[in-house]
């Protein structure tokens, strides 16, 4: 049985994210790059507008736009994190206690997949309507302003 072509195609890119996240945090343990990016996914949609989240969410492949998307309550969005320790205090409570990663270079690391992987363009709207602090976290690249 050789399985569904999209559904391995997709599975295949979510697995490309997290290898290149791996890159980035090596030396990783396994599932350390999936709870890091899953975390950072959420509070990162969290932070935005309904719309700004869901044209996001269009640019990620389809594995990992399920993580985004996973338990958001869009009602309560956005949240009004406006600097890095906010940010990496939302994130950090949604790793294990005894994650071993330092969270704002984790994060950075996540960014720059994202900053990488999709359109820049459409990433560059998501980093403009960031406080100035937060941008911090994504690739110098990323911020235009």
């Amino acid at each position: 049985m050789n399985g569904h072509h999209d559904f391995d195609h997709a599975a295949q890119e979510g697995n490309l994210w997290l290898r290149k996240l791996d890159d980035r945090l090596a030396p990783t343990q396994p599932g350390q790059s999936f709870l890091v990016l899953r975390a950072s996914l959420h509070v990162l949609r969290d932070r935005l507008t309904p719309e700004l989240a869901v044209h996001l969410s269009a640019q990620l492949p389809l594995v990992i736009r399920g993580l985004f998307f996973e338990g958001w309550k869009m009602s309560r969005t956005p949240t009004q994190v406006n600097n890095v320790d906010e940010f990496c205090e939302q994130v950090s409570a949604q790793l294990p206690g005894n994650f071993p990663l330092e969270v704002p270079l984790a994060i950075a690391a996540v960014f720059d997949v994202i900053w990488t992987e999709i359109d820049p363009g459409e990433t560059a709207k998501v980093v403009d309507v960031l406080p100035h602090q937060l941008r911090a976290l994504w690739p110098t690249i990323a911020r235009r302003v």
